[in-house]
């Protein structure tokens, strides 16, 4: 019988070790850059072509590339289309199954830092719909905190995105509108619309965040 959870052994992430019951969990950050690489030289798509493709910066996809910034859910979204592959093939996944079930400690967990430094970009988010082959939708959870590296950039890219407070208060900019939500707040928007969330006054937030896109 097919076990949706040992495909995490086939895509390298490390284990936990030592951990029991009740004790916070450690993780390794997923090396995304190294499979947008890969993915790249397969395409035979040069920088220059993917930045064009994209609207990235050379530097900043380099720097992804090279593990020394991950690329946030949105970037994600938009490089997958310029390579024309899915959000799952940066994760690792295999060719996945009609349906896959995912327990609450064996989501598989990616988070933003600049590895060089330390520095941290404000969230990390764990994926909940690995390994279900052929989906439109991207739902996570995303743990927003209070970022080293402030940045007031929108995201845009094609698609919807639906989020819900979990715990703590988030702060929403789309386009002009600025809004905060608390637990049990939710909201739906057009990811063509100018957005980002973050953690409202400092405070850990997390949150359930679906993205639909056609084409990943």
């Amino acid at each position: 019988m097919f076990n949706p959870f040992k495909a995490l052994d086939r895509i390298g992430l490390r284990e936990e070790k030592g951990k029991t019951m009740g004790e916070e969990k450690s993780f390794e950050e997923i090396r995304v850059g190294e499979k947008i690489k890969r993915l790249r030289d397969q395409k035979g798509l040069s920088l220059k072509e993917v930045a064009d493709l994209t609207g990235f910066s050379t530097a900043l996809l380099s720097q992804m590339e090279n593990h020394l910034v991950s690329p946030s859910l949105g970037t994600m979204i938009k490089l997958a289309r310029a390579l024309e592959v899915k959000v799952g093939d940066f994760l690792g996944e295999t060719e996945g199954e009609p349906f896959t079930i995912v327990r609450k400690d064996e989501r598989k967990k990616v988070s933003r830092f600049a590895s060089k430094d330390g520095v941290k970009y404000g969230y990390s988010y764990e994926s909940l719909g690995f390994e279900k082959k052929d989906r439109h939708m991207e739902p996570f959870i995303v743990t927003l905190e209070p970022a080293t590296v402030k940045s007031s950039k929108t995201s845009v890219h094609e698609g919807e995105e639906f989020i819900f407070v979990l715990e703590g208060e988030m702060e929403v900019i789309l386009g002009n509108h600025t809004d905060v939500l608390y637990p049990g707040d939710s909201i739906y928007y057009d990811s063509t619309i100018p957005h980002r969330v973050q953690c409202h006054q400092d405070k850990v937030t997390r949150i359930l965040a679906v993205l639909y896109t056609s084409s990943t």
